[in-house]
């Protein structure tokens, strides 16, 4: 038996199944099969049932994948070896912790994000010894099941479940950064819960832990609030096309039950004219033509910010929305205001006048009585740069800023001091390079072209012009679709895997265990291995290369 220790500088890891890549690992070449009997233990007194669902699905995923070997050959290739290969019988969970009662993964999931626990530390003996699974959380134990299924792979027949790196040692294999998420947005294009659930499904198998649902915009509003049900029965495009109180719950227990908080979106007070179908006098400038001098995209309107009664609605709009959610962040939006819009509405200006207020001052007192409402629930307020960098505005120390318009933006919000999450356009934007979806313009392209490759966002670099005391400040990044040429039936495809370059940055951080920054040229048979188990998971995920290519990346690099 071969023994790697890839804690040494210089020796590239030789398992090419994992993603992310756990920060730290040891392995050998010694095959390794599952035991037909195969058994996982929990030693756990009274165990949450959502981590004994996840046990169940583990087992599902090692029964069902069925996914062999992307090398040549395939699976008959390592058939010689699997005669002599050892048996493992079982894997036992247990927790570092003796804490009582223990929480459920669902609640560990949207705890705040510096208290969240999801490291795990994983051994594998190829000995025939049990393997063992350790940590200090539930999450911890849900995010090492995620990475003890990716190591096994079937043969042709789909009779034998075997690993050929054993045997396996993860140490404390802890995220470097908190947040990693996806923002999916489901005003433009209406997206069923079923699919809302496969794509969490999909982050859960890359330990992405924040779907940022940005639920509501200028076109559309499917969400169905309760204290508020005319917004989306006059808001939603249609009656089918709404998301109620009991969808929303269903979503938010179905992610955290998977180790994912929901960060929901009200964008304010601009992207909000679908308002205007059930509240007309609390929106400025609805359908303004040309919508161009108006909005940064059809259909114009904005919130009149200065309007009290406006203020009010909008604030217990947010407060209803959020209550409805166990996270502790919410997001209040705040990019692309629009000037114009507000300079020519008759009602803002009277209202500014009559309360003697500039306009930055109606925007601070507007953005500081929807994020009172979120306080008072004890959460903690998501906005975009524009809040930060544009306007003189007063934000809680605790608002969370994404950072979209440029990645180079992220080091003057740093200098600002707020912590902030990197969803920049120009690495993480998933619908760039789609072709203009505005009509009447056939030469047109997107505004953020080209299109964001996996291989360039693999190439983000966190904490570019960050300095060593601002590094604190970098909660973690996203990719993002936005759907204005989406839907359900290309959900999967733009999103997969393209959306997993991201979630390895930042759970694996700037080098492999070996040392080695991350890179492309060894990152790619990882990402093959992950885009093939997708799509037996049933996740439509698109291919990378041609599949010569898959089953020999190194002879489809450029210079090879």
């Amino acid at each position: 038996m071969r023994y790697l220790a890839f804690l040494a500088v210089g020796i590239i890891p030789a398992v090419s199944a994992l993603w992310p890549m756990p920060r730290t690992l040891t392995n050998g070449s010694d095959f390794l099969i599952l035991s037909p009997s195969f058994a996982i233990n929990v030693d756990i007194t009274k165990p949450p049932g959502d981590l004994l669902a996840a046990v169940a699905q583990t087992k599902t995923y090692l029964e069902t994948d069925k996914l062999e070997r992307l090398i040549p050959g395939r699976s008959a290739s390592d058939a010689p070896s699997l005669k002599k290969a050892g048996v493992l019988p079982s894997l036992t969970l247990s927790l570092q912790s003796k804490s009582s009662p223990v929480l459920s993964i669902a609640s560990e999931a949207v705890k705040d994000l510096h208290s969240r626990s999801e490291g795990y530390t994983l051994s594998i003996p190829a000995d025939g010894s049990p393997a063992h699974l350790s940590a200090n959380s539930t999450l911890g134990l849900f995010r090492g099941l995620t990475t003890f299924t990716q190591f096994w792979y079937s043969d042709a027949e789909g009779k034998t479940t075997y690993t050929n790196v054993a045997p396996v040692n993860i140490a404390n294999d802890v995220p470097a950064y908190p947040y990693r998420g996806l923002m999916l947005d489901t005003a433009r294009n209406f997206f069923p819960v079923a699919d809302i659930k496969r794509t969490l499904d999909a982050m859960s198998w890359v330990k992405i832990n924040t779907f940022h649902w940005h639920i509501t915009d200028a076109q559309s509003f499917p969400l169905s609030l309760p204290d508020f049900p005319e917004l989306a029965a006059q808001g939603a495009y249609s009656s089918n096309q709404i998301y109620s109180a009991a969808d929303v719950q269903d979503v938010a227990t179905y992610a955290a039950e998977r180790g994912i908080d929901i960060l929901m979106e009200i964008d304010t007070p601009g992207h909000t004219t679908a308002i205007s179908l059930s509240h007309p006098s609390f929106v400025a400038c609805p359908y303004a033509a040309p919508w161009s001098s108006f909005a940064n995209e059809p259909p114009a309107g904005q919130l009149r910010l200065a309007t009290p009664a406006a203020v009010n609605f909008t604030k217990e709009v947010i407060g209803a929305a959020a209550k409805a959610l166990p996270g502790k962040y919410f997001s209040t939006g705040g990019d692309e205001v629009n000037m114009k819009c507000y300079d020519d509405d008759a009602q803002t200006q009277a209202d500014l006048k009559a309360s003697g207020q500039t306009f930055e001052q109606a925007l601070s007192a507007f953005v500081g009585a929807t994020h009172s409402a979120l306080a008072a629930l004890g959460k903690s307020a998501v906005v975009w740069e524009e809040m930060v960098l544009d306007f003189n505005i007063t934000l809680a120390p605790d608002t969370v800023v994404m950072v979209w318009i440029s990645s180079a933006n992220a080091a003057l919000v740093a200098a600002k001091g707020f912590s902030f999450v990197h969803a920049p356009s120009d690495y993480f934007y998933l619908d760039c390079g789609a072709g203009e979806w505005i009509g009447d313009d056939p030469t047109g392209n997107s505004w953020c072209d080209p299109f964001k490759t996996w291989q360039h966002a693999y190439t983000f670099n966190p904490l570019a012009n960050i300095t060593s005391e601002q590094a604190h400040l970098v909660l973690g990044g996203q990719q993002l679709l936005w759907t204005e040429q989406s839907d359900a039936n290309n959900l999967d495809s733009i999103v997969w895997p393209r959306a997993a370059a991201s979630a390895e940055i930042f759970w694996t951080g700037a080098t492999l265990p070996d040392g080695s920054p991350l890179s492309g040229t060894e990152a790619i048979h990882r990402l093959h291995d992950l885009r093939y188990r997708m799509v037996q998971r049933g996740v439509k995920a698109i291919q990378l290369q041609p599949q010569w290519c898959a089953l020999r990346p190194d002879l489809c690099n450029i210079n090879s």
